[in-house]
């Protein structure tokens, strides 16, 4: 037999050999016996022995424990009755199965461990055989029948596999026909085809075709074409990983499908890592695979009837990622002008790509970044992206925080001009700095402003809102500050003040009869300082037409005694008129020289 030979080192103080046969064959119902032969450091007093069966999913399942102290057979098994151990030697155990069935057909598994927390293990297969009963001859497979009916004369009937008229052969075809003469007189024929099948035969047609004589001609007819289901064994078998096609990712789900080339009942079972599964089907299916379902896979194929073991095997390997490490691991925080390099590595089993993204746009290839701190641009999320070309979707990701020490800047001019007709003015600030800074106002007396909207709006930017009640013009002062400095913006304030006056319409015709004419009507102005002086200097001019006209008939002006007659003589062609016209449409009164009344001309 060859031995199996399974060594383990778990502890530097004591050393575990563990020996058993790969198999052991037994007839059904009989007794089986595998031995597990070991050595330990400790002795015999200083081990515990364990005996474990694999089931049919693969699980390892205890079925007998013994140590120092004493011994227990696992209960609720179907070898608690039926198995027994027994020490034959210093470093020799025995397990002994008691009326072997088909069932036991199993891998045991015999696993020795120190107290020193040495271990060791070894396994032996158990092969259970059963003589078959004595041959007997049970003559060849009937195809089928064939049959017509109520002819005459005699209608025959020939076979046919794949347009090849069939003829009985020794020991290999076997036509046989029978006549029936009905109450009629006519006559049936019935044919049975029997062969020994072949692997050949699972592809074969066959029918049967009955021809007959009629007046002047014969004739024929067919029945439809049949297959018959062919049991054979395979001879070989193969595996091989039905999907994902291409290369295999962790993560993915694996299929395995194993098949001969035989149709005969088959079980199959797969072993990987020394860990054998059995399976109803020809598939395994592995979910969620890592790099640890790499390697062999060994596919057997068990016929039922022939009880012949057929095995092959294939390679799995799973490609992996690792996630992506970003050097330096911490937040960076950067002076103007300073220069930084950061990395970025991810292991993977295949060749990979790396670039380095800002706000989702590409900054950077290759697994270098160097940045250099120009402005408060600079600063940001920075994230690496490391992608395997060979297979979609197999990518990792990591991040770099960077800051830039800045004093403030404000977003708003130095100074702003804000005008206003409203109550209340909302002035608002924007700065960007790092450290992020903070916001204050003040009037250009000093006076603080409590209450400011405040917000912070990202590691580095900041804004602040101000409702500020004004009824004359002011200068408000807004202020961003850190620990590398400030700045300041001004608002100049002017308040638009809105005069509402009555619009005043005066109408003053004044008529000279004289060489030259002059009239003053229709002067309207909507401006109320205007329009009162132009009042004014009308009434004016009224109180000195009216002293005037009042010395002049008081003789005062020009010798008017001495010169009466050509006064009058003239008054006669240069009469003078005053007319006065108010918006109320009064009457209007002509006085003459003397001061009579005349009426007004047209």
């Amino acid at each position: 037999h060859l031995l199996i030979y399974c060594k383990s080192l778990l502890s530097v103080w004591a050393i575990v050999e563990v020996n058993m046969e790969e198999k052991v064959e037994v007839m059904r119902g009989t007794t089986a016996q595998i031995t597990c032969m070991y050595t330990s450091d400790e002795g015999i007093g200083g081990t515990t022995i364990e005996w474990l069966v694999v089931t049919r999913s693969g699980e390892e399942k205890a079925i007998y424990f013994q140590d120092s102290f004493h011994t227990k057979t696992e209960p609720n098994t179907p070898y608690n009755d039926r198995i027994s151990v027994k020490r034959t030697g210093a470093e020799e155990v025995v397990l002994t199965i008691n009326n072997v069935q088909l069932e036991d057909e199993r891998e045991f598994i015999c696993r020795i461990k120190s107290l020193t927390d040495g271990f060791g293990a070894g396994s032996t297969n158990l092969r259970v055989f059963e003589r078959p009963n004595f041959p007997t001859i049970e003559g060849r497979t009937e195809i089928g029948t064939c049959q017509v009916k109520n002819g005459y004369p005699k209608p025959n009937i020939t076979w046919y596999r794949n347009n090849t008229p069939l003829r009985s052969v020794t020991n290999e075809v076997e036509v046989s026909s029978s006549t029936t003469t009905e109450s009629t007189g006519l006559f049936s024929v019935l044919s049975k085809l029997s062969l020994n099948v072949k692997k050949e035969d699972k592809d074969a047609d066959f029918y049967c075709e009955a021809t007959y004589l009629l007046p002047g001609f014969s004739g024929m007819s067919e029945t439809a074409h049949i297959n018959i289901t062919v049991l054979y064994p395979s001879t070989e078998i193969h595996v091989w990983v039905e999907s994902p096609k291409g290369k295999i990712k962790e993560g993915d789900t694996v299929v395995l499908r194993c098949s001969g080339n035989g149709n005969s009942p088959s079980s199959f079972s797969f072993k990987h890592n020394d860990v054998r599964t059995y399976i109803e089907a020809d598939v395994k299916v592995l979910e969620n695979v890592s790099r640890q379902n790499s390697g062999v896979y060994q596919c057997t194929s068990f016929d039922m009837d022939t009880l012949e073991e057929l095995l092959n095997t294939t390679t799995v390997f799973v490609n992996y990622l690792d996630a992506a490490v970003v050097t330096p691991r911490e937040n960076v925080s950067m002076a103007m002008g300073q220069e930084v390099e950061a990395t970025c590595n991810a292991l993977s089993s295949l060749q990979t790509q790396t670039v380095w993204l800002k706000d989702g746009e590409e900054v950077s290839k290759g697994h270098i970044l160097n940045l250099k701190a120009q402005s408060l641009d600079t600063a940001g999320t920075y994230v690496c992206v490391v992608t395997v070309p060979e297979i979609e979707g197999m990518e990792t990701s990591s991040s770099l925080r960077v800051f830039v020490k800045s004093p403030p800047v404000l977003k708003e001019d130095d100074v702003t001009e804000v005008e206003t007709e409203e109550e209340t003015v909302v002035l608002s600030c924007h700065a960007r700095g790092y450290p992020v800074p903070t916001i204050t106002w003040d009037t250009q007396d000093g006076q603080k402003q409590s209450d400011p909207n405040y917000r912070i709006l990202s590691d580095d930017s900041s804004q602040s809102t101000l409702s500020l009640k004004v009824d004359s013009n002011a200068t408000v002062f807004c202020k961003a500050s850190n620990n590398q400095g400030d700045d300041k913006a001004r608002f100049n304030i002017k308040v638009k003040t809105t005069v509402y006056t009555t619009p005043v319409t005066t109408t003053t015709t004044t008529t000279l009869t004289t060489n030259n004419t002059i009239t003053i009507s229709n002067v309207t102005e909507s401006n109320g300082v205007i329009i009162a002086v132009i009042i004014i200097c009308i009434l004016l001019l009224a109180i000195l037409g009216s002293v005037l006209y009042f010395l002049y008939k008081k003789g005062k002006i020009c010798g008017r005694s001495g010169k009466q007659d050509l006064t009058k003589e003239k008054s006669s062609k240069d009469n003078i008129v005053v007319e006065m016209k108010s918006d109320n449409t009064e009457e209007s009164i002509l006085l003459g020289t003397n001061g009579e009344k005349q009426p007004p001309r047209d």
